[in-house]
């Protein structure tokens, strides 16, 4: 890796440090503030999930697509980012979920701008042998980042006696601008000439990519938000101060394993490594249906954590192998896209199952699903490590 490669890469994950030390202030507290402030029911928990992830991944698409064509990344980049910022304060003033919805919405356009280019940029700044590598370092700054925010969350919960959420929301604004002018004045973009000729056809794509996004489709009809996670805590007796500290288990466990998981993919091939991600979190979702108390509980957020970190980073290297450079950013929106299409069904899903069967049965049907996808991984994708492009 470069000298000025590993600078974009540190500064990209410093952005997402910051950028999610504001989110995650706001997100292991914002179900708690729809269902015991706003009075929603977890249908529409699960609505505004939805909404919110479908949103931002057509523009996710859209994004990759236009840094592709005109070759500018970092300003699409920026403008994502400053939205998010923008937005997220207004939290404090919601006082009917719709409000909620409004302010996701707006959230999770800007995640859509910025999150196809960042990738591409972050990929073009680094060459595939440290790839792996380099995407879990992201995920783990990005992930520390919100370690930082929750346990702040954590505290004003416990030691503010006013109207915390509302505090919460508002500080979220100070390390969202920190984000932004890091992203400005710390990352460089490699100049890039227009290209009119640009045309992306999904048909030319490399076969075991497009087998690999079909894959992505089955499990993430089972992959549903957080929130699930975090009420099911609450639904088990935990007290709603703690739960912040549970999902900070979560994301220490994130933070720490994304780079070795990484750095094992980068030396056994993605096909392992994620199916081995896939299948723990199979399990793990039959821990949160069947096993989950208040002992319990704190073992499988790590295991969930441990899930997103052997995944997320994983996943994007992989996308990113399997795609020419000068298509990358289209087909990482590609990606992104149909992950938050199939959130969409599947937190809709997840909330009826809830309301209208039991609380287990949400993570019964994400296990079934998600153990049905590691395998048609193993059986469906080629091994061609060290072919991937």
């Amino acid at each position: 890796m470069k000298k000025r490669g590993k600078k974009n890469v540190f500064r990209l994950g410093l952005t997402s440090l910051f950028t999610d030390i504001s989110s995650e202030m706001i997100f292991p507290v914002l179900p708690l503030f729809l269902t015991t402030v706003l009075n929603a029911p977890m249908s529409i928990v699960g609505l505004i999930e939805g909404i919110a992830e479908a949103t931002a991944s057509f523009l996710k698409l859209a994004s990759g697509w236009f840094s592709d064509k005109f070759g500018k990344k970092k300003s699409i980049v920026i403008g994502g980012y400053s939205l998010s910022t923008i937005t997220k304060p207004i939290l404090a003033v919601a006082s009917h979920w719709t409000h909620v919805l409004g302010v996701r919405f707006f959230d999770r356009v800007g995640k859509g701008i910025r999150d196809s280019p960042r990738d591409a940029l972050l990929a073009a700044s680094v060459n595939k042998k440290t790839r792996g590598k380099s995407f879990g370092l992201h995920r783990a700054l990005d992930t520390t980042g919100a370690i930082i925010g929750t346990i702040i969350a954590f505290l004003l919960l416990r030691l503010y006696s006013g109207d915390s959420f509302r505090l919460i929301f508002l500080l979220s604004f100070i390390p969202g601008v920190i984000a932004v002018l890091i992203l400005i004045f710390g990352v460089k973009e490699k100049d890039h000439k227009k290209d009119h000729k640009f045309k992306f056809n999904f048909s030319k794509l490399n076969s075991n990519l497009k087998k690999f996004l079909f894959i992505i489709v089955i499990f993430n009809l089972a992959n549903f938000s957080y929130a699930f996670f975090l009420l099911r805590a609450k639904n088990i007796g935990v007290l709603i101060s703690l739960i912040p500290l549970i999902y900070l288990v979560y994301n220490l466990m994130y933070a720490f394993f994304s780079v070795p998981a990484g750095k094992i993919s980068d030396k056994i091939g993605r096909k392992p490594v994620l199916f081995s991600g896939f299948l723990l979190f199979g399990l793990t979702a039959l821990g949160f249906a069947f096993i989950a108390n208040r002992i319990t509980i704190w073992i499988l957020f790590g295991l969930y954590g441990l899930f997103m970190a052997i995944t997320e980073g994983v996943s994007r290297a992989f996308v990113s192998d399997l795609s020419n450079k000068n298509i990358r950013g289209t087909a990482l929106g590609t990606y992104h896209m149909l992950v938050g299409l199939t959130v969409f069904p599947a937190n809709l899903i997840g909330g009826f199952l809830w309301d209208a069967i039991n609380v287990q049965s949400p993570f019964i049907y994400a296990a079934a699903l998600s153990i049905l996808s590691s395998f048609l991984l193993l059986f469906l994708i080629k091994n061609n490590h060290k072919k991937a492009m």
